[in-house]
């Protein structure tokens, strides 16, 4: 096969860590104008492949060309360099720092005098040729994962690359953000780039990718057309069998109010109202699912709901209790399990052995906790329970968390708020960034803990997770509930309506 037809080039690439062989001689060619898709479950490989060619990582094994010519990275900067950019799943972002400030960040220049002023200028067209819009005076910790994951995106295009790496680009991004991201994709090839895409949402690889390669395991599946194949085909060759897209449940049985929520105000991280006056009821045994474009108040809500964000006005009761304005720990105690959207930042403790995050909520109760001692022999025989049970791909129990896959990652925090058998759930965007066979189980999980008699309350901006999951939808936009409807497809176009402000008659 000749070097000088592909934009780039991987062959033969291995790379292994302990307990773990993540690429197998894995063969992977892009040529020069095309969207090629990069398919895989959670630890199957892709991210680490990437990261060898951004030059994170070195592989053990094999080589790589670009347009012809073999490279070695020994870091990111020779990758950029070599017009390379990634924008990664967990973000490389500095959280004090302004936006503008950390798109500069590496750059070479300017070297002894930085005009503010310009750089925010360039940021600023750049957010609006692109439609990814953010203010560049804006520091990375006052923004929602929505806006964080935009800085990401812009940070590489101001690096000017021009074969673009996006691991999971689209997972914080609502209906009308992709399709303007894909029209950008789509001029971006025309003219020359080369774009990876990776992405467990098949429906989007499908409709943006010209060719598609699957891996399993760390192994070289197939690489198909995308033109030819189809949702279903992409699915079983990433998990080896069919996969069901939509969840067969029973009808709800709903019960008593569990959380009940009247008048409730909170401010967002810049002291601006972000929700106002909000009332609302969820009852055992039912899924009510919260439909909203990013950036509405949908994440303050759960925040002020588990004791994360003070309320400005309004009472939160779980089970009858008042838990308004209470730590974190009385929601805990509540028996209330809490699914962040920032599973980093939030939902773990990245430093933290996977065993030590699994007890994050049951090391101050016994058997796990007794005064200041921890019962370590059952701390270690729970974990690997709880492990196996919700099959997280880790070498050890010992492993920090901050080494596993997003999707294994996001396993380890619902094996530790499930396996508490809550009574409410609060599950925020639960499956952002899983494959298909992993947002099945999940999605089975949350059915199966509304059928033992919790109430969930679903955060979500994906309409086809709310309509297969929740037995009710109520929409929010800028801190308000502005419509209640069925979970009906039929429903979809009214449910966006609301999404965009247009209140319900």
């Amino acid at each position: 096969m000749s070097t000088t037809s592909y934009a780039l080039e991987m062959r033969g690439i291995t790379k292994r860590f302990p307990g773990v062989l993540a690429n197998d001689n894995v063969n992977f060619a892009v040529t020069e104008g095309e969207i090629h898709a990069l398919l895989g479950e959670n630890g199957a490989g892709k991210s680490t492949l990437m990261n060898m060619l951004s030059g994170l990582y070195r592989p053990d094994e094999g080589e790589i060309f670009i347009h012809g010519h073999k490279v070695r990275f020994s870091s990111p900067r020779q990758a950029i360099d070599q017009g390379i950019g990634m924008v990664h799943q967990h973000f490389m972002l500095v959280p004090t720092q302004t936006v503008a400030e950390n798109l500069i960040l590496g750059q070479k220049a300017p070297r002894f005098y930085i005009n503010y002023a310009r750089v925010e200028q360039e940021i600023e067209a750049l957010s609006q040729k692109f439609g990814l819009a953010v203010d560049p005076r804006a520091r990375i910790w006052q923004l929602s994962v929505g806006e964080q994951q935009r800085v990401e995106i812009l940070k590489m295009l101001y690096q000017g690359a021009k074969i673009l790496i996006m691991d999971e680009p689209t997972a914080v991004l609502t209906p009308q953000e992709v399709k303007e991201l894909f029209i950008t994709l789509r001029s971006m090839a025309a003219s020359g780039h080369t774009i990876i895409f990776i992405s467990h949402k098949l429906d989007e690889v499908v409709a943006i990718a010209d060719r598609v390669t699957v891996l399993r395991r760390g192994r070289l599946v197939a690489t198909v057309e995308g033109k030819s194949t189809s949702k279903a085909e992409l699915a079983r060759l990433m998990v080896g069998r069919e996969v069901l897209f939509r969840i067969d449940k029973a009808a709800a049985q709903p019960g008593p109010p569990i959380l009940e929520i009247k008048q409730l105000s909170c401010d967002n991280d810049r002291g601006l109202p972000s929700i106002k006056s909000l009332s609302l009821t969820v009852r055992t045994g039912e899924v009510v699912g919260i439909a909203g474009v990013a950036g509405n108040g949908q994440t303050e809500l759960a925040q002020v709901i588990t004791g994360l964000r003070q309320a400005t006005a309004g009472t939160i009761t779980v089970q009858g209790q008042d838990v308004t304005n209470q730590p974190a720990t009385a929601t805990i105690d509540q028996e209330v399990a809490y699914i962040p959207a920032d599973r980093t930042g939030t939902g773990s403790s990245p430093n933290l052995s996977v065993a030590d995050n699994l007890i994050l909520k049951s090391y101050r109760r016994p058997p796990i906790g007794t005064g200041w001692r921890l019962n370590l022999p059952l701390v270690r025989q729970e974990a690997k329970q709880l492990v196996q049970q919700f099959d997280v791909k880790t070498p050890t129990i010992d492993t920090p968390a901050r080494l596993l896959s997003g999707g294994n990652l996001q396993k380890l925090i619902l094996a530790r708020e499930i396996a508490r058998q809550p009574k409410l759930v609060i599950a925020v965007y639960p499956v952002r960034g899983l494959d298909v066979g992993a947002i099945e189980a999940i999605h089975q999980l949350l059915i199966d803990e509304r059928d033992r008699g919790a109430g969930i309350l679903l955060i979500s901006e994906d309409l086809d997770e709310l309509l297969s999951l929740s037995d009710r939808i109520v929409v929010m936009f800028r801190g308000e509930i502005v419509g209640e409807v069925p979970p009906e497809d039929e429903r979809i176009d009214e449910i966006g309506l609301m999404m965009a402000g247009t209140k319900e008659a």
